[in-house]
């Protein structure tokens, strides 16, 4: 079981669903490059350098395929690509509100608001994380998720840093575009099993609509629902887990067939 973490996540978001996956199996999360623990990756920084980069890690750690799985959000796009890329090393894939490759197709007028919304953060952070400002004012400004105590700790002090911010107004961001039309290319995945988790209270437009059409990459799918918001790896955990561990026993069932 392998789970990638979204746009600015990583490992420590998900405090509250790993231990209780790893009661019924192996899981690993890690931290893309310029999070948590890792230190900054080689530009471009988009899906298909994020499935090269995990198919690396998972070979010189030893850990052999083939894998469940798990992305939310951007990670949903990674997956994606890594299930392109080395399909015969991947048993199934649960998608967690992951992003769709159409839910960028708006208006210029649209898309010059999202860029502006990504920049001006970018400039500014770095600069107070340096002073120690963002640490201080973190907590204030509800920018920590609600997680177990040393998870907390740790998220905290990950996007207190600079490079944080660098990697998830700069890097990232800027390479949205990219990632989602690396991920459009992966247009099925056959009848590998697939679980769409969807937020029901996500307020993206079109977003119920967008992760139905995700059911359509298997013909061996299924949709379940959160209701939570975006981020229910730590608004709505138990739902997660379920997923997941619903993904382990369809796996499991089909191994023994």
């Amino acid at each position: 079981m392998i789970i990638d973490a979204g746009l600015g996540y990583w490992s420590t978001i998900w405090a509250w669903v790993q231990p209780e996956v790893a009661k019924s199996t192996r899981v690993c999360t890690y931290d893309r490059a310029g999070y948590g623990w890792s230190d900054p990756g080689p530009l471009p920084r988009n899906a298909e350098q994020f499935a090269k980069e995990l198919h690396t890690m998972l070979h010189n750690a030893n850990i052999p395929g083939p894998y469940v799985l798990v992305g939310h959000s951007l990670g949903g796009l990674t997956m994606r690509v890594f299930t392109g890329m080395y399909p015969s090393e991947v048993a199934g894939v649960v998608l967690i509100d992951s992003m769709s490759p159409r839910q960028f197709e708006q208006s210029s007028a649209d898309s010059l608001t999202r860029s502006d919304s990504q920049s001006h953060p970018f400039t500014i952070y770095p600069a107070l994380a340096h002073i120690g400002l963002v640490r201080l004012l973190a907590r204030p400004l509800g920018l920590v998720p609600t997680l177990p105590p040393e998870a907390e700790k740790a998220y905290l002090a990950g996007m207190s840093h600079p490079t944080y911010f660098q990697t998830y107004f700069g890097d990232e961001s800027q390479a949205l575009p990219a990632s989602e039309k690396q991920a459009e290319a992966v247009n099925t995945f056959g009848d590998l099993p697939l679980i769409v988790l969807t937020a029901t209270l996500n307020p993206f437009p079109g977003w119920q609509d967008l992760q139905k059409e995700l059911l359509q990459l298997s013909s061996n799918s299924q949709q379940l629902f959160a209701e939570s918001d975006h981020s229910i790896e730590f608004l709505k955990p138990d739902a997660a887990v379920d997923a997941i561990l619903k993904m382990v026993e369809l796996v499991r069932q089909s191994a023994q067939e």
